[in-house]
């Protein structure tokens, strides 16, 4: 879907927990065999936090992408939390990232666009449309997942998935005779797929004080091949929808920029004929971060060199939900 939206990225930052947690412990955790982690999902090693919580690794790295910018943080006009885990139920999490950055007393508005996985690229498109009418001129987004915490040890291949990271972007409107643009952005979403990926618990319907509560329901749980499966009989459309063609050829992509879902998720691009050099992975060494996947990855391309000022840049994923999205921009 064809939008052309004001949008240009002028700050990245990313914050990653010191622990590294390599493969092999997962694998006695979850009573593995050596080397099935790495065969299965390709992942060697991700970070998990100590004491760190989402809203400090947002603000961590909110500072090196405000640092790159330009700007201090009460030069933002907007915060946007874009991270599919909270810190907490309330308050929403932008609020603890306001006050995390020093500008708990500035007004400043602070918010959260939560579609899990996909949280990121939901708001560059929220992001977009804000610049496009004015309302906003300095907007940080800012993705930042502590998914450790609700791994389920009976659930292996995704308890061992998993990474903790956090990413951030400073966007604002471009000048004019820049070519930054989001090109095209689409998402949609199934919900009959909405319990293949879940944590039951921690809201209102199974609450912790409810009677007969289980902890399981508070762990996460995910049913990857029925996933996989819908996604199948989705993808291709959903491609065309969003860009004509990109079902059967990278177009004019330089670089994808993918949800890091599952070495699985990776290879299933292979379909649509685009080009392995061309598709940016960090799957081996940061896992699955969650809604922080999509700009940590983004962050690692920009820091390689393999995206530059003027560079065509595909976002695509899946989410919970069962969502699917993507955006096309030009950085």
């Amino acid at each position: 879907m064809q939008v052309n939206l004001p949008l240009k990225i002028i700050g990245l930052g990313r914050y990653l927990p010191s622990r590294i947690v390599p493969s092999s412990e997962l694998e006695k955790m979850c009573n593995l065999p050596a080397g099935w982690v790495e065969r299965r999902n390709g992942v060697r090693e991700r970070r998990w936090v100590t004491d760190e919580t989402s809203s400090f690794m947002a603000a961590e790295a909110a500072r090196e992408a405000l640092d790159e910018a330009g700007l201090k943080p009460q030069d933002l006009s907007l915060i946007i939390n874009a991270s599919g885990t909270g810190e907490q139920a309330i308050p929403d999490t932008g609020a603890l990232i306001q006050r995390q950055l020093g500008l708990g007393n500035s007004g400043i508005p602070a918010m959260t666009v939560h579609n899990t996985c996909l949280s990121f690229m939901s708001a560059m498109d929220v992001a977009a449309n804000f610049l496009q009418n004015g309302r906003y001129k300095n907007i940080l987004i800012a993705s930042a997942d502590v998914a450790s915490c609700g791994i389920n040890p009976q659930e292996p291949e995704s308890a061992s998935l998993v990474g903790d990271a956090a990413a951030a972007v400073v966007v604002t409107r471009p000048e004019a005779g820049d070519k930054s643009i989001v090109h095209h952005a689409h998402l949609k979403t199934f919900g009959d797929g909405a319990y293949l990926t879940a944590i039951m618990g921690g809201g209102s319907r199974l609450h912790p004080r409810k009677a007969g509560h289980n902890p399981d329901d508070d762990l996460f749980h995910m049913d990857g091949p029925a996933v996989l499966r819908m996604v199948r009989n989705i993808g291709a459309d959903f491609l065309e929808e969003l860009y004509p063609g990109l079902s059967t050829s990278i177009m004019d992509i330089d670089i994808v920029v993918p949800h890091q879902a599952s070495k699985v998720g990776l290879m299933m691009l292979q379909r649509f004929n685009w080009p392995d050099e061309k598709i940016m992975s960090t799957l081996e060494w940061l896992g699955n971060c969650v809604a922080a996947s999509i700009p940590a990855t983004l962050y690692q391309a920009v820091r390689d060199g393999k995206i530059r000022h003027g560079t065509k840049v595909l976002m695509a994923g899946t989410g919970a939900g069962l969502s699917i999205g993507g955006l096309v921009l030009t950085f």
